[in-house]
């Protein structure tokens, strides 16, 4: 049995994802059940336009979804590019669990979800489709900072037994070219753990994390003896240090060990973590390299 109180971790401002894998936890569920009904929240929010069935279109006016899960044996699962299911990270679980491999893609992963009973879903909404038409008058494929529209929901949780799990699940860029895939279903780029140090997951633009691979380096310099906060600080300041357009996008970390001390660091101001434990749900602001 864990001595340190089970704790749940997410990125951005995603309360009640945060507080539904933190509540699961108290109540003795494992790790990864918490994380995945907490994303499982912004999967099915259709407010939210960066996650699952809310999330925004691609280029040609479709949706799609990427997602990755990991316990704390190290086993793991993503999927990517699938469009006929919200539930990606408990499609994640099931390539993890139920097949060979480590990831399944499109078309496949789309059979695979109807095979493993997933409801064959619809997932541009009439928001998205909407969006989707107003952007075409204008068309730019810019990230806005902060402003929701490349903002994944990564989740860690410790829970009862000391056993440590992730999720991350996304939409993706918004109006990103057909067929992208960022940081978010990557194993070490947008979530990685081990059972020795601990774990870490990203936000942000997918293709300057997946560059130094972010997550995985987090977890490296935390078993080097890096606290999650150094950690943290760390893994952005190497992408600042390789690439001088930094200030066009933004780049966010969350991080935990085994001994329940957490890390956050971002860029650009305006990003937040969501921390849970003895029943209290706190929104932590992160700090950035960046001051204004």
């Amino acid at each position: 049995m864990s001595v340190v109180p089970p704790i749940s971790i997410c990125t951005w401002q995603f309360e009640q994802a945060n507080l539904t894998a933190g509540r699961l936890l108290e109540n003795g569920y494992p790790a990864l059940d918490a994380v995945i009904a907490g994303a499982s929240v912004e999967e099915q929010n259709l407010k939210n336009t960066t996650v699952g069935k809310g999330g925004d279109t691609d280029r040609e006016g479709n949706v799609s979804l990427d997602a990755c899960v990991m316990n704390h044996d190290g086993d793991c699962g993503a999927v990517v590019c699938v469009s006929n299911t919200s539930h990606v990270s408990a499609l994640a679980r099931k390539v993890m669990e139920e097949t060979p491999h480590v990831m399944l893609a499109g078309a496949g992963a789309e059979e695979f979800a109807i095979k493993m009973g997933f409801t064959d879903e619809q997932l541009v909404t009439p928001i998205a489709k909407k969006a989707y038409q107003k952007w075409l008058k204008s068309p730019e494929y810019k990230p806005i900072i902060n402003i929701e529209n490349h903002d994944t929901i990564g989740l860690l949780a410790l829970d009862q037994n000391g056993h440590m799990a992730g999720a991350c699940s996304t939409s993706g860029l918004s109006y990103k070219m057909k067929g992208r895939v960022g940081d978010s279903p990557i194993i070490g780029s947008g979530l990685f753990i081990d059972s020795e140090v601990g774990g870490a997951a990203a936000t942000g633009m997918g293709e300057e994390i997946m560059k130094t691979t972010g997550s995985f380096l987090i977890v490296e310099l935390m078993r080097n003896g890096l606290s999650p906060q150094e950690a943290c600080e760390e893994a952005v300041k190497r992408i600042v240090r390789k690439n001088d357009k930094f200030r066009d996008f933004q780049i966010a970390y969350i991080a935990m060990d085994f001994k329940g001390n957490t890390g956050t660091y971002c860029i650009h101001p305006g990003f937040n973590m969501m921390h849970y434990q003895n029943t209290k749900n706190e929104i932590i602001k992160a700090n950035s390299f960046l001051k204004n």
